[in-house]
């Protein structure tokens, strides 16, 4: 009797947990359900996303092929206004800036080099590629000021290196010539099993430069006073072979040298 009376008290017990907690289960069964339905359907807009981007790309890079620049660019704009998220909107920028360079157009090759450095993906792989070509653009336009702002600062990365040559040939252009020897033995002091650099060439830049303490244009100062040297030296300070005059005729000390013929 005892038994059964405490048998009926557990299932009483349990309809009354159940009374409590039970809308809190169903609730939480649904909500687990809707959440792996609702990641299941984010994944796949994602997939489907991605593929679109990545066709819409494809596209471009051959519009870029063959230089078709307006479709290029109406690929991009809505590759920039649909897929801006993706991978392949910073690789449409690249490959943008790589036609416009190819057509002489380096201001529009600049605009989308800046607007994939300023996006907000600084420390991503691709931009930083996107930073060193635009510091190139900015040396090519006369800008190494600025191509040095944009290149300091980024010398734990991946292209430490090569940002460290690019340094190197801004500081060159400016005339900061110890600075420059600096950057570019960075530059080879890089791993030489996984090099990213020409160090030959990084090495003829290096060995260009005016010894330490000389700039080019003080050594261009020095050339030029010894020529000037050179051509301040009196005239007639040797006679022109034939103006001997004859032994035993000398003219009047006061009196001008004759012209041939009088």
């Amino acid at each position: 009797m005892d038994g059964l009376v405490s048998e009926k008290e557990q299932i009483e017990a349990l309809r009354n947990w159940w009374r409590e907690n039970g809308l809190y289960i169903v609730a939480g069964i649904v909500l687990g359900v809707v959440l792996l339905i609702g990641w299941r359907w984010w994944e796949h807009e994602q997939a489907q996303s991605a593929g679109e981007a990545s066709a819409l790309y494809e596209s471009l890079v051959e519009d870029v092929a063959d230089l078709r620049v307006e479709a290029a660019r109406t690929k991009n704009e809505r590759m920039q206004a649909e897929y801006a998220k993706t991978v392949y909107a910073a690789q449409a920028r690249l490959a943008m800036a790589k036609l416009y360079m190819d057509l002489g157009r380096d201001r529009d090759a600049a605009r989308e080099l800046e607007a994939l450095v300023n996006a907000d993906r600084p420390a991503d792989e691709i931009a930083l590629v996107g930073r060193l070509r635009l510091a190139r653009i900015l040396m090519y336009q006369d800008k190494p000021e600025e191509a040095a702002a944009l290149l300091e600062g980024h010398g734990n990365t991946a292209f430490a290196a090569r940002y460290a040559e690019a340094l190197g040939d801004a500081y060159t252009a400016m005339g900061r010539v110890e600075d420059a020897r600096e950057a570019y033995l960075r530059a080879l002091a890089e791993n030489p099993q996984a090099r990213t650099v020409d160090a030959a060439l990084v090495r003829m830049k290096l060995n260009d430069l005016p010894p330490a303490g000389e700039t080019g244009s003080a050594a261009e100062d020095a050339g030029g006073a010894a020529a000037g040297e050179d051509a301040a030296e009196p005239a007639g300070t040797a006679e022109p072979a034939g103006t001997e005059e004859p032994a035993g005729t000398p003219p009047p000390s006061n009196d001008p040298v004759p012209e041939d013929g009088e």
